[in-house]
Protein backbone atom coordinates (compact mmCIF):
# COMPACT_ATOMS: atom_id res chain seq x y z
CA UNK A 1 0.00 0.00 0.00
CA UNK A 2 1.75 3.37 -0.60
CA UNK A 3 2.45 5.20 2.14
CA UNK A 4 -0.24 7.91 3.05
CA UNK A 5 0.80 11.52 2.85
CA UNK A 6 0.39 14.28 5.22
CA UNK A 7 -1.19 17.00 3.91
CA UNK A 8 -1.45 20.74 4.93
CA UNK A 9 -2.46 24.12 3.83
CA UNK A 10 -1.67 27.65 4.10
CA UNK A 11 -3.86 30.25 3.57
CA UNK A 12 -7.76 29.81 5.58
CA UNK A 13 -9.94 31.68 3.67
CA UNK A 14 -13.47 30.99 1.53
CA UNK A 15 -11.82 28.14 -0.42
CA UNK A 16 -9.80 25.98 2.22
CA UNK A 17 -13.20 24.90 3.80
CA UNK A 18 -13.71 23.09 0.21
CA UNK A 19 -10.58 21.20 0.66
CA UNK A 20 -10.67 20.64 4.19
CA UNK A 21 -14.66 19.18 3.54
CA UNK A 22 -13.94 17.10 0.55
CA UNK A 23 -10.48 15.32 1.77
CA UNK A 24 -11.64 12.74 3.24
CA UNK A 25 -13.05 11.19 -0.16
CA UNK A 26 -10.11 10.49 -1.25
CA UNK A 27 -7.03 8.28 -0.28
CA UNK A 28 -3.14 8.77 -0.77
CA UNK A 29 -3.13 11.59 2.02
CA UNK A 30 -4.49 13.01 5.01
CA UNK A 31 -5.04 16.07 5.74
CA UNK A 32 -3.46 17.51 9.34
CA UNK A 33 -3.03 20.89 9.51
CA UNK A 34 -3.80 24.43 8.27
CA UNK A 35 -1.93 27.67 8.78
CA UNK A 36 -2.49 31.43 8.22
CA UNK A 37 -0.69 34.82 8.82
CA UNK A 38 -4.18 34.92 10.96
CA UNK A 39 -3.67 32.85 13.58
CA UNK A 40 -7.19 32.90 14.42
CA UNK A 41 -8.27 32.21 10.87
CA UNK A 42 -6.19 28.78 11.42
CA UNK A 43 -7.54 28.28 14.64
CA UNK A 44 -10.79 28.24 13.41
CA UNK A 45 -10.51 26.37 10.43
CA UNK A 46 -8.43 23.70 12.51
CA UNK A 47 -11.39 23.44 15.21
CA UNK A 48 -14.07 23.59 12.34
CA UNK A 49 -12.31 20.15 10.56
CA UNK A 50 -10.35 18.89 13.19
CA UNK A 51 -7.24 19.89 11.88
CA UNK A 52 -4.12 21.11 13.66
CA UNK A 53 -3.62 24.94 13.65
CA UNK A 54 0.12 26.12 13.30
CA UNK A 55 2.23 29.29 12.68
CA UNK A 56 3.41 28.98 9.03
CA UNK A 57 6.62 28.63 10.23
CA UNK A 58 5.55 25.33 12.20
CA UNK A 59 4.14 24.08 9.40
CA UNK A 60 7.05 24.28 7.10
CA UNK A 61 8.89 22.62 9.26
CA UNK A 62 6.61 20.23 10.35
CA UNK A 63 8.01 16.72 10.23
CA UNK A 64 4.61 14.97 9.29
CA UNK A 65 3.50 16.90 6.36
CA UNK A 66 4.79 16.04 3.31
CA UNK A 67 2.43 17.66 0.78
CA UNK A 68 1.45 22.14 1.64
CA UNK A 69 -1.67 23.44 -0.26
CA UNK A 70 -1.39 27.25 -1.04
CA UNK A 71 -4.34 28.87 -0.83
CA UNK A 72 -3.02 32.21 -0.62
CA UNK A 73 -3.72 34.86 -2.88
CA UNK A 74 -2.99 34.99 -6.66
CA UNK A 75 -0.26 37.46 -5.98
CA UNK A 76 1.50 35.88 -3.32
CA UNK A 77 1.49 32.20 -5.10
CA UNK A 78 4.78 32.27 -6.12
CA UNK A 79 6.50 33.69 -3.19
CA UNK A 80 4.56 30.95 -0.70
CA UNK A 81 4.96 28.65 -2.94
CA UNK A 82 8.79 29.42 -3.09
CA UNK A 83 8.92 29.19 0.63
CA UNK A 84 7.38 25.79 0.26
CA UNK A 85 9.58 24.24 -1.82
CA UNK A 86 12.47 26.12 -0.32
CA UNK A 87 11.52 24.23 3.02
CA UNK A 88 11.59 20.66 0.95
CA UNK A 89 8.14 20.33 1.05
CA UNK A 90 6.02 19.54 -2.37
CA UNK A 91 3.69 22.15 -2.80
CA UNK A 92 0.18 21.91 -4.74
CA UNK A 93 -1.10 25.65 -5.76
CA UNK A 94 -5.00 27.03 -5.93
CA UNK A 95 -5.49 28.41 -9.44
CA UNK A 96 -3.63 30.47 -10.73
CA UNK A 97 -0.22 28.74 -9.90
CA UNK A 98 1.95 32.14 -10.41
CA UNK A 99 1.24 35.46 -12.27
CA UNK A 100 3.76 34.94 -15.54
CA UNK A 101 5.64 32.34 -17.13
CA UNK A 102 8.67 33.87 -15.14
CA UNK A 103 7.92 32.80 -11.96
CA UNK A 104 6.53 29.54 -13.12
CA UNK A 105 9.80 28.82 -14.47
CA UNK A 106 11.70 29.54 -11.57
CA UNK A 107 9.64 27.17 -9.06
CA UNK A 108 9.50 24.62 -11.94
CA UNK A 109 14.34 24.63 -11.94
CA UNK A 110 13.65 24.76 -7.97
CA UNK A 111 11.32 21.71 -7.95
CA UNK A 112 13.69 19.68 -9.86
CA UNK A 113 16.79 20.37 -8.31
CA UNK A 114 15.15 19.53 -5.29
CA UNK A 115 13.38 16.23 -6.36
CA UNK A 116 10.00 17.99 -5.08
CA UNK A 117 6.74 17.90 -7.14
CA UNK A 118 4.71 20.75 -7.97
CA UNK A 119 0.86 20.40 -8.51
CA UNK A 120 -2.10 23.14 -9.34
CA UNK A 121 -5.65 23.29 -9.29
CA UNK A 122 -7.83 23.42 -11.68
CA UNK A 123 -8.35 19.80 -11.36
CA UNK A 124 -12.28 20.43 -12.38
CA UNK A 125 -11.05 19.03 -15.80
CA UNK A 126 -10.89 15.71 -14.54
CA UNK A 127 -14.57 16.02 -14.01
CA UNK A 128 -16.72 12.65 -15.37
CA UNK A 129 -18.03 15.28 -17.65
CA UNK A 130 -14.77 16.53 -19.03
CA UNK A 131 -13.12 13.18 -18.96
CA UNK A 132 -16.30 11.81 -21.13
CA UNK A 133 -15.27 14.42 -23.81
CA UNK A 134 -11.97 13.46 -23.62
CA UNK A 135 -12.74 10.06 -24.45
CA UNK A 136 -15.17 11.25 -27.24
CA UNK A 137 -12.21 13.27 -29.06
CA UNK A 138 -9.39 10.60 -28.36
CA UNK A 139 -12.00 8.14 -29.56
CA UNK A 140 -12.63 10.22 -33.04
CA UNK A 141 -16.11 10.23 -32.76
CA UNK A 142 -16.17 14.11 -33.66
CA UNK A 143 -12.95 13.67 -36.24
CA UNK A 144 -10.39 15.56 -35.61
CA UNK A 145 -10.51 19.36 -34.04
CA UNK A 146 -10.68 22.20 -36.15
CA UNK A 147 -12.27 24.94 -34.33
CA UNK A 148 -14.42 26.21 -31.02
CA UNK A 149 -15.82 28.95 -28.94
CA UNK A 150 -16.18 29.13 -25.05
CA UNK A 151 -17.47 31.58 -23.53
CA UNK A 152 -17.19 32.53 -19.40
CA UNK A 153 -19.15 35.57 -18.86
CA UNK A 154 -20.88 37.15 -15.79
CA UNK A 155 -21.22 40.59 -13.90
CA UNK A 156 -18.29 40.33 -11.86
CA UNK A 157 -17.63 39.02 -7.88
CA UNK A 158 -18.31 42.47 -5.92
CA UNK A 159 -22.22 41.20 -5.57
CA UNK A 160 -21.71 38.02 -3.72
CA UNK A 161 -17.59 37.97 -2.49
CA UNK A 162 -17.04 39.77 1.05
CA UNK A 163 -13.92 41.14 0.15
CA UNK A 164 -13.52 40.96 -3.90
CA UNK A 165 -10.91 43.48 -4.20
CA UNK A 166 -8.75 41.12 -5.82
CA UNK A 167 -10.72 40.36 -8.91
CA UNK A 168 -10.44 43.98 -9.87
CA UNK A 169 -6.52 44.14 -9.26
CA UNK A 170 -3.27 43.04 -11.49
CA UNK A 171 -3.24 39.25 -11.00
CA UNK A 172 -7.25 39.24 -10.90
CA UNK A 173 -9.99 39.76 -13.90
CA UNK A 174 -11.82 36.96 -15.76
CA UNK A 175 -8.71 35.70 -17.73
CA UNK A 176 -6.31 34.84 -14.60
CA UNK A 177 -9.65 34.04 -12.04
CA UNK A 178 -11.90 31.95 -14.38
CA UNK A 179 -9.25 31.39 -17.47
CA UNK A 180 -7.48 28.57 -15.45
CA UNK A 181 -10.36 26.38 -15.75
CA UNK A 182 -11.82 26.77 -19.36
CA UNK A 183 -7.77 27.15 -21.00
CA UNK A 184 -6.83 24.10 -18.69
CA UNK A 185 -9.68 22.07 -20.27
CA UNK A 186 -9.01 23.12 -24.06
CA UNK A 187 -5.23 22.10 -22.79
CA UNK A 188 -6.41 18.34 -21.83
CA UNK A 189 -8.94 18.64 -24.88
CA UNK A 190 -7.24 19.76 -27.73
CA UNK A 191 -3.64 19.92 -27.10
CA UNK A 192 -1.19 22.90 -26.59
CA UNK A 193 -1.30 26.49 -27.83
CA UNK A 194 1.51 27.87 -30.21
CA UNK A 195 0.30 31.71 -30.58
CA UNK A 196 -2.51 33.85 -29.19
CA UNK A 197 -4.56 37.64 -29.93
CA UNK A 198 -6.54 39.47 -27.92
CA UNK A 199 -8.44 42.55 -27.46
CA UNK A 200 -8.65 43.71 -23.91
CA UNK A 201 -11.13 47.02 -21.87
CA UNK A 202 -11.96 48.22 -18.89
CA UNK A 203 -15.58 48.79 -19.36
CA UNK A 204 -16.11 50.16 -15.97
CA UNK A 205 -13.07 52.00 -14.19
CA UNK A 206 -15.30 51.57 -10.43
CA UNK A 207 -17.48 48.72 -8.86
CA UNK A 208 -19.61 49.11 -6.18
CA UNK A 209 -19.72 46.39 -3.65
CA UNK A 210 -23.43 45.03 -2.94
CA UNK A 211 -22.40 42.36 -0.92
CA UNK A 212 -21.99 42.44 3.00
CA UNK A 213 -20.01 43.19 4.94
CA UNK A 214 -18.72 46.12 2.45
CA UNK A 215 -21.84 46.97 0.65
CA UNK A 216 -21.75 50.76 -0.53
CA UNK A 217 -17.85 50.66 -0.71
CA UNK A 218 -16.39 51.49 -3.93
CA UNK A 219 -13.56 50.13 -5.35
CA UNK A 220 -11.19 50.79 -8.48
CA UNK A 221 -10.75 48.22 -11.65
CA UNK A 222 -7.58 47.81 -12.41
CA UNK A 223 -7.03 44.63 -14.74
CA UNK A 224 -9.08 44.40 -18.23
CA UNK A 225 -12.58 43.14 -17.44
CA UNK A 226 -13.59 42.41 -21.05
CA UNK A 227 -11.50 40.07 -22.92
CA UNK A 228 -11.89 38.60 -26.71
CA UNK A 229 -9.42 36.04 -27.64
CA UNK A 230 -8.22 34.16 -30.25
CA UNK A 231 -5.89 30.52 -29.40
CA UNK A 232 -4.29 28.81 -32.33
CA UNK A 233 -3.49 25.33 -31.30
CA UNK A 234 -0.30 22.88 -32.41
CA UNK A 235 -2.59 20.70 -33.82
CA UNK A 236 -4.30 23.52 -36.34
CA UNK A 237 -7.67 24.21 -34.22
CA UNK A 238 -8.69 27.72 -34.15
CA UNK A 239 -10.74 28.53 -30.71
CA UNK A 240 -11.76 31.91 -29.76
CA UNK A 241 -12.59 32.41 -26.16
CA UNK A 242 -15.06 35.25 -24.24
CA UNK A 243 -14.24 36.33 -20.74
CA UNK A 244 -16.23 39.23 -18.99
CA UNK A 245 -17.26 40.66 -15.98
CA UNK A 246 -19.60 43.31 -17.75
CA UNK A 247 -22.21 40.96 -19.03
CA UNK A 248 -25.38 40.62 -17.47
CA UNK A 249 -27.06 38.11 -19.35
CA UNK A 250 -25.92 36.06 -22.71
CA UNK A 251 -26.73 32.50 -24.40
CA UNK A 252 -23.72 31.54 -25.50
CA UNK A 253 -23.06 27.59 -24.19
CA UNK A 254 -19.63 27.27 -22.23
CA UNK A 255 -17.52 25.30 -24.76
CA UNK A 256 -18.28 23.94 -28.19
CA UNK A 257 -15.61 22.14 -29.94
CA UNK A 258 -16.40 21.45 -33.84
CA UNK A 259 -14.30 18.68 -35.34
CA UNK A 260 -14.21 17.24 -38.92
CA UNK A 261 -17.15 15.06 -38.32
CA UNK A 262 -19.04 16.64 -35.61
CA UNK A 263 -19.48 18.67 -32.60
CA UNK A 264 -19.28 18.11 -29.21
CA UNK A 265 -21.28 20.81 -26.49
CA UNK A 266 -19.15 20.44 -23.45
CA UNK A 267 -20.52 22.07 -19.95
CA UNK A 268 -19.04 24.56 -17.68
CA UNK A 269 -15.18 23.70 -17.00
CA UNK A 270 -15.83 25.73 -13.53
CA UNK A 271 -17.78 22.17 -12.46
CA UNK A 272 -16.80 18.67 -12.44
CA UNK A 273 -19.96 17.13 -14.34
CA UNK A 274 -22.70 18.29 -16.65
CA UNK A 275 -24.46 17.36 -19.76
CA UNK A 276 -22.15 16.53 -22.92
CA UNK A 277 -23.74 16.40 -26.19
CA UNK A 278 -22.38 15.65 -29.34
CA UNK A 279 -23.80 15.88 -33.29
CA UNK A 280 -22.37 12.98 -35.22
CA UNK A 281 -22.89 15.13 -38.95
CA UNK A 282 -25.61 18.19 -38.60
CA UNK A 283 -28.18 16.49 -36.19
CA UNK A 284 -27.26 16.23 -32.65
CA UNK A 285 -27.17 12.29 -31.77
CA UNK A 286 -30.49 10.79 -30.25
CA UNK A 287 -29.30 10.26 -26.67
CA UNK A 288 -26.65 12.67 -24.81
CA UNK A 289 -23.50 10.41 -24.44
CA UNK A 290 -23.17 9.14 -20.88
CA UNK A 291 -20.75 6.91 -18.85
CA UNK A 292 -20.15 5.73 -15.13
CA UNK A 293 -17.56 8.35 -13.96
CA UNK A 294 -17.76 8.35 -9.94
CA UNK A 295 -16.95 12.58 -10.42
CA UNK A 296 -20.02 12.73 -12.45
CA UNK A 297 -22.12 12.10 -9.49
CA UNK A 298 -23.67 14.91 -7.77
CA UNK A 299 -22.85 15.40 -4.13
CA UNK A 300 -23.79 18.81 -3.57
CA UNK A 301 -26.47 21.57 -3.77
CA UNK A 302 -25.09 24.96 -5.57
CA UNK A 303 -27.45 28.03 -6.40
CA UNK A 304 -26.97 26.19 -9.80
CA UNK A 305 -28.80 23.15 -8.44
CA UNK A 306 -26.73 19.48 -7.72
CA UNK A 307 -23.45 19.77 -8.79
CA UNK A 308 -20.35 16.72 -8.36
CA UNK A 309 -17.81 18.86 -6.52
CA UNK A 310 -14.37 16.67 -6.19
CA UNK A 311 -12.14 19.63 -5.85
CA UNK A 312 -8.90 17.90 -3.91
CA UNK A 313 -8.64 15.04 -7.22
CA UNK A 314 -5.67 16.66 -8.93
CA UNK A 315 -4.60 16.54 -5.12
CA UNK A 316 -4.62 12.82 -4.18
CA UNK A 317 -3.70 12.42 -8.02
CA UNK A 318 0.03 14.27 -6.65
CA UNK A 319 -0.27 12.39 -3.61
CA UNK A 320 -0.62 9.14 -5.19
CA UNK A 321 2.04 9.72 -7.96
CA UNK A 322 4.59 10.95 -5.77
CA UNK A 323 4.22 7.27 -3.78
CA UNK A 324 3.76 5.12 -7.25
CA UNK A 325 6.64 7.09 -8.75
CA UNK A 326 4.34 8.16 -12.01
CA UNK A 327 3.74 11.72 -13.18
CA UNK A 328 0.62 13.29 -11.84
CA UNK A 329 -2.00 14.85 -14.22
CA UNK A 330 -2.22 18.68 -12.77
CA UNK A 331 1.51 18.87 -13.28
CA UNK A 332 3.89 22.04 -13.28
CA UNK A 333 4.47 21.86 -17.19
CA UNK A 334 0.23 21.99 -17.90
CA UNK A 335 -0.37 24.82 -15.12
CA UNK A 336 2.76 26.93 -16.23
CA UNK A 337 1.39 26.80 -19.88
CA UNK A 338 -1.87 27.80 -18.89
CA UNK A 339 -0.36 30.91 -17.13
CA UNK A 340 1.81 31.62 -19.97
CA UNK A 341 -1.01 31.15 -22.57
CA UNK A 342 -3.52 33.97 -20.09
CA UNK A 343 -0.64 35.93 -19.54
CA UNK A 344 -0.25 36.31 -23.24
CA UNK A 345 -3.93 37.07 -23.93
CA UNK A 346 -3.88 39.88 -21.77
CA UNK A 347 -0.22 41.39 -23.24
CA UNK A 348 -2.04 40.87 -26.85
CA UNK A 349 -4.75 42.95 -25.36
CA UNK A 350 -2.41 45.45 -23.94
CA UNK A 351 -0.23 45.76 -26.93
CA UNK A 352 -2.56 44.84 -29.78
CA UNK A 353 -0.47 41.90 -31.45
CA UNK A 354 -0.26 38.10 -31.63
CA UNK A 355 1.86 36.43 -29.35
CA UNK A 356 3.84 33.43 -29.79
CA UNK A 357 3.94 30.87 -26.38
CA UNK A 358 7.56 29.69 -25.53
CA UNK A 359 6.23 26.66 -23.07
CA UNK A 360 4.49 23.71 -24.28
CA UNK A 361 3.29 20.81 -22.66
CA UNK A 362 1.76 17.01 -23.19
CA UNK A 363 -1.85 16.72 -22.81
CA UNK A 364 -2.33 15.08 -18.99
CA UNK A 365 -3.52 11.45 -19.19
CA UNK A 366 -7.15 10.55 -19.04
CA UNK A 367 -8.61 9.43 -16.12
CA UNK A 368 -11.04 7.37 -17.37
CA UNK A 369 -13.72 5.88 -14.65
CA UNK A 370 -11.44 3.06 -13.46
CA UNK A 371 -8.63 5.28 -12.87
CA UNK A 372 -11.15 7.53 -11.26
CA UNK A 373 -12.11 4.97 -8.56
CA UNK A 374 -8.54 4.20 -7.39
CA UNK A 375 -8.44 7.82 -6.45
CA UNK A 376 -11.36 7.44 -4.15
CA UNK A 377 -11.15 5.95 -0.78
Amino acid sequence: MPKLLGVGVIGCGNISAAYMRLSPLFRGFEMRACADINLDAATARAQEFGLRADTIEELLSAEDIDIIVNLTIPAAHFGVSKQILNSGKNVYSEKPFVLSAAEGLELAKLAKAKGLRIGSAPDTFLGGAHQLARNLVDTGAIGKVTSGTCHVMGHGMEHWHPNPDFFFQPGGGPILDLGPYYISNLVQLVGPVRRVAALASIPTAERTITSQPRSGEKIPVETPTTIHALLEFHNGATITLGASWDVWKHGHAPMELYGEKGALFVPDPNFFSGTVRMSQGEDFTKNDPTWDHPFSKTNEKHPKGDVANYRAAGLADMALAIAENRPHRCSVELALHVVEVMTAILESGEKGCFVTMQTRCERPEALGPEEARSLLA
